[in-house]
């Protein structure tokens, strides 16, 4: 028994020996884990908790700080050795001493080992580590650190290690990375970490994997649109970042152009950095603009938070402070803003504005304004106090929230003197010379089962320059789609001519009101507002006669329904009107009937070949006449009640009978007076041509020579005054694709002839065509709008030279994929766009050459002008009585606008036109802007009718677009006086 256990001794012994001597292996091109299993380091794993029982040895790691230096090991146990050497003796052969002396041991060795096993899963890791090197692996045994060499990798739980060097404690849980230098002492490698969303770059770091504590030189991080960097950061277990001398930017360049020097810092990932004294620094020059402490807010969500107001100061309020206010983040459907303004000299305003949304179901926003305007000083004649307001609302619902309802909105109201008090509109053209304002809000249900829809509507117009309000609140439309009354409900053999009859109905009901703004609230609903309902009933046929003839007869009949009427008198002692209101249910209706017959004529012409060559193929010429008769009755009768009549005597005794309609004021007015029976007649020409091309796929191309060409006049045979209409003509024609020309002009019929005082008058009866002229031209109105770049006009010069133009050509300068961002919908320029922003490209700034080495001239710009005309004769001019007939009066208007790009974030815009009753310049604005990759400048001036300025320099992230910048506006005691 002594000799076994003193050889047992010895080699117990031994093995403590040979384990205390370091050992390394040394691997090229390694891949593995930490685990002295064989099996365990093929799998790329290393786990504490899984070592084998016939392990060669066994480690325990004991957590370390980041801040520690020694990695302690624990020895080894006993019991692993005899579990891998022995099996055990037989203890069939033992006495009932040895076998009680063996079972004391055996406990006491299975209780040692019991206690190693939980000590290390105590102070273990908690889950596996990977890693990996591409060029080397070193590991040292006897201190546990394994050194990866060339692009290494180590991955553990939701953390991500990429470094060119790292060194990795498997008994302390700490890992240690750094880059490298090249041979001209360049850092490469230099680590990357990630550890959920946030990523770090450094030149050096530590971490402890357990702790998740970390130790980081020249940390580089990216949060939300903003860069932080410093020299010396440490990260505690929450993930939090404290900075030691550390730089704000959101310049993506690696060397800024601009940043925010912080002594001190704090930073939260995903939430906000907290800072002590800190200063700008702009191209590398500190600036004198300093601040003792801040923060930035990083969240993605929605948050709640001050808004800081502007300053400034103007000539008749004084100085200001406005735009400030609350953020409320309600929920992620609604938010709420409030903000204020407050002047010096009394002067106040609040503010309120509102954003909602419910995907698939609507989505809209509301503002409100109030200001408290105070001009001059109290008890002064110039002292005024005025009141103001303006509220907005739009409202859009998806179209697939309810297919059958559908609601929607579109207000912008604001008194009078809104914008006039509004600082903001008064640099602003469009908004300070508004003149009138549109709303509507309306619902719309429909009742697809009958056919029927019902919607209401409240419209509001408002004339800023007169201070009235044109309001009509309801309007209710009730409409029956067209039915078919008489088709049968099993339609057997053919159709009969009584079933193609069919039918609809449209109800109207409005109340509507035009007064002052101050007098809106004050009115009378029954006797300022107006209001009626109004029936209209359609019934219509089509038939076809003799296979070519279309005839169309038709009835329509509608009804009114006022609740007033308005009855008139003559007062011989006033010698004046009177009128007497009656508040009653009264009813006006009419009807009328029409019969209309059309068809169309073709005809082809083959041109002479030899004349025209073969290209042409045929032209078409399509004619399209119509006649049409109808006929209403004379609704003036005395039998329909509509019309009465009063007996006026004038000063000098006359007596006249003077007749008019109780109904004249409606909302949907009278019947008209006098019997109608016209007919009219209307023709219409359409000319093609088709030729042969090479383009087409079906080998020939189709192209209109006229689209429309038509005329239009009737007789009425119901009256014996001018029964004749004036000639209506019209002509259409397609001269590209996108561009269409159209006109319409007017010849009257009745000629001009003296009374028996000399005076020009219209002809009951004589025409011009009986005095063999023309129709006497009336009048016509056209508008022409055209855009001219830089690109039309390169291919109008190679058009001219005879080179052949490619009009699918698009511009090769810039990238389409680099701007994608900026791809949105607009009207402006896309060229003048990326323009605006060619500072943010990589090579901007740089001259491009072309093959020969030549700098490439490149200036986009874009010209856009539109023209319009209007001709009519003018019946209060002079009258010509050589012509007999009036002078015409020409109306025009001139707009043009542009762009030029300088360069790469240089961009001239302006826009004027010309007012040719006045003789005089519009409203005429010019604006430079220029991207300067981290901030934006801008400049816009007003030149005429009157003269301001706005200069504008911010940042363009909106983490400091209210931070950093700044603005200048003129007012009105230093306007510019440009001429």
């Amino acid at each position: 028994m002594k000799k076994k256990t003193l050889i047992f001794l010895m080699l117990f012994a031994f093995v403590f020996v040979w384990a205390e001597v370091p050992f390394s292996s040394f691997m090229n091109g390694v891949k593995g884990v930490f685990n002295v299993d064989s099996t365990a380091l093929k799998d790329n794993t290393f786990d504490s908790d899984s070592a084998s029982e016939d392990s060669i040895s066994e480690y325990s790691i004991s957590i370390d700080s980041v801040y520690g230096d020694r990695l302690s090991v624990d020895t080894l146990t006993a019991d692993s050795l005899s579990k891998k050497s022995v099996t055990g003796p037989d203890t069939t052969k033992m006495d009932s001493m040895q076998l009680a002396i063996y079972r004391y041991n055996k406990a006491i060795d299975d209780s040692l080992a019991f206690d190693s096993m939980n000590r290390k899963r105590k102070n273990g890791i908690d889950a596996p580590v990977k890693y990996s090197a591409e060029d080397s692996l070193v590991f040292e045994a006897a201190t546990g650190v394994a050194h990866l060499y060339g692009d290494s990798h180590v991955e553990y739980e939701d953390m991500d290690l990429k470094s060119d060097r790292i060194y990795m404690s498997m008994d302390s849980s700490l890992v240690h990375a750094t880059g490298a230098r090249d041979s001209l002492g360049k850092m490469y490698g230099l680590p990357v970490f990630k550890m959920g969303n946030d990523t770090y770059e450094s030149d050096t770091m530590a971490f402890n994997f357990k702790t998740k504590k970390g130790l980081i030189n020249d940390v580089y991080t990216q949060q939300e649109d903003g860069f932080m960097t410093g020299e010396l950061s440490k990260r505690n277990e929450k993930g939090e970042i404290f900075i030691q001398h550390g730089r704000y930017t959101t310049c993506d360049k690696p060397h800024p152009d601009f940043y925010i020097a912080l002594s001190r810092g704090k930073m939260r990932p995903g939430k906000d950095v907290v800072f002590g004294p800190a200063y700008l620094v702009v191209a590398d020059v500190p600036l004198p603009l300093a601040i003792p402490y801040g923060f930035f807010p990083f969240s993605k969500s929605y948050s709640s938070g001050f808004i800081m107001p502007t300053y400034g100061d103007e000539t008749e309020r004084g100085f200001y402070l406005r735009d400030g206010g609350y953020y409320f983040a309600i929920n992620d459907k609604m938010d709420l803003k409030l903000i204020g303004e407050i002047y010096t000299k009394g002067s106040w305003g609040l503010s309120a504005a509102s954003n909602y949304r419910k995907r698939y179901k609507f989505s809209g926003s509301f503002y409100a304004s109030y200001q408290n305007t105070i001009n001059g000083e109290k008890n002064m004649p110039d002292y005024a106090k005025q009141t103001s307001f303006k509220i907005q609302w739009s409202h859009r619902q998806d179209a697939k929230a309810n297919p059958f309802r559908t609601l929607s909105a579109s207000v912008n109201f604001a008194t009078s003197s809104y914008e006039r008090n509004n600082l903001t509109s008064m640099y602003n053209p469009q908004s300070y010379t508004q003149s009138t304002r549109t709303s509507s809000v309306s619902m719309t249900n429909t009742f697809s089962s009958i056919g029927m829809t019902l919607s209401t509507t409240m419209n509001l117009n408002q004339n800023m320059r007169y201070s009235t309000i044109a309001l009509t609140l309801p309007d209710l439309n009730i409409s029956i789609s067209r039915f078919y009354p008489f088709k049968r409900k099993k339609m057997v053999g053919k159709e009969r001519w009584y079933e193609k009859i069919s039918m609809s109905y449209t109800g109207h009901l409005s109340n509507s009101i035009s007064t002052k703004e101050d007098k809106l609230l004050h009115s009378s609903l029954t006797r300022d507002w107006r209001n009626g309902m109004q029936h209209t009933i359609p019934i219509s046929g089509n038939f076809t006669l003799f296979g070519y003839l279309n005839v169309n007869p038709s009835f329509n009949f509608t009804d009114r329904m006022y609740t007033t009427k308005i009855m008139r008198s003559w007062d011989e002692t006033a010698m004046a009107e009177k009128t007497d209101t009656i508040d009653g249910f009264y009813n006006v209706y009419n009807w009328s009937m029409n019969v209309s017959a059309s068809t169309k004529l073709y005809g082809m012409y083959v041109p002479w070949k030899k004349l025209f060559g073969d290209k042409i193929v045929a032209i078409r010429h399509v004619l399209t006449p119509q006649v049409s008769f109808s006929y209403a009755p004379d609704f003036s009768s005395r039998r329909y009640g509509f019309y009465e009549s009063y007996q006026k005597t004038d000063a000098d005794g006359n007596v006249s009978l003077v007749e008019y309609s109780p109904y004249s004021n409606g909302l949907y007015g009278v019947p008209g007076r006098g019997k109608t029976g016209s007919i009219s007649m209307d023709i219409s020409n359409n000319l093609e041509m088709k030729i042969r091309s090479d383009k087409d796929s079906t080998g020939l191309k189709k192209i209109s020579l006229i689209d429309e060409l038509g005329a239009s006049m009737s007789y009425n045979m119901a009256t014996d005054i001018r029964p004749w209409s004036d000639l209506s003509t019209r002509l259409r024609l397609k001269l590209t694709k996108s561009y269409t020309f159209n006109m319409n002009a007017v010849f009257a019929t009745y000629a001009y002839e003296l009374d028996e005082n000399g005076r020009p008058r219209l002809s009951d009866h004589t025409t011009l065509y009986s005095q063999g002229k023309f129709g006497r031209f009336q009048g016509m109105s056209q508008n022409l709008s055209y855009t001219l770049d830089n690109k039309k006009l390169a291919n109008f010069f190679k058009w001219l030279r005879g080179e052949k133009v490619n009009k699918n050509d698009e511009d090769t300068d810039n990238d389409d994929d680099e701007y994608d961002e900026y791809d949105r919908e607009t009207n402006e320029d896309k060229t003048m766009q990326r323009g605006q922003r060619g500072a943010r490209k990589e090579n901007a700034g740089k001259a491009e050459t072309d093959d020969d080495g030549y700098m490439t001239f490149s200036m986009p710009w874009s010209l856009s002008f539109g023209y319009g005309i209007s001709m009519r004769e003018n019946t209060g001019g002079k009258f010509n009585y050589d012509k007999m007939r009036y002078p015409y009066s020409i109306t025009q208007t001139l707009n043009f606008s542009g762009n030029v790009r300088l360069s790469d974030g240089w961009n001239i815009s302006f826009s004027s036109g010309y007012d040719f009753e006045n003789k005089k310049i519009s409203m005429t604005t010019a604006s430079l802007s220029r991207d300067l990759h981290c901030f934006n400048m801008s400049c816009s001036v007003v030149l005429s009718p009157y003269t301001s300025y706005n200069f504008s320099f911010r940042c363009n992230a909106a983490t400091l677009t209210d931070a950093l910048k700044y603005d200048k506006r003129s007012s009105y005691s230093s306007a510019v006086q440009w001429y």
